[in-house]
């Protein structure tokens, strides 16, 4: 059902080195790039998140209440995102760990406060 998600950035070039970075750690390289937008993917036809410099020209600001869920499949992929997020100068939003019967994720902020999670269901 979902496409592709989008976080904005003020910084883009800063932005597309952190998530080439990051998204590397599950396979996902770019998939579209324009010069205002990058998605990554992990494979054709498959869900996507990408950079975007704001349409308006307004600066980019941060969703209250919005996130990206990254799904992985293991705990392991769990800690290493959450790591090389932390490594690269984003911010804890809360360690990996169980959430729930089932559910393990870790949060994180990317480089322009944008919240993540990598997550795993099982």
């Amino acid at each position: 059902m979902i496409g592709y998600v989008t976080v904005g950035t003020n910084d883009f070039q800063r932005a597309a080195g952190f998530y080439d970075a990051l998204l590397g750690e599950i396979g996902a390289k770019r998939a579209m790039e324009m010069d205002t937008f990058i998605a990554w993917a992990t494979a054709p036809n498959t869900p996507m998140i990408a950079i975007i410099k704001p349409f308006d020209k307004k600066p980019a600001t941060v969703g209250n209440g919005v996130m990206v869920a990254i799904m992985v499949d293991s705990k392991e992929k769990v800690q290493a995102i959450h790591k090389k997020a932390l490594a690269l100068g984003g911010k804890d939003e809360g360690a990996p760990g169980e959430r729930g019967p089932g559910f393990y994720a870790g949060y994180f902020r990317d480089l322009d406060g944008n919240k993540l999670n990598a997550f795993f269901l099982g």
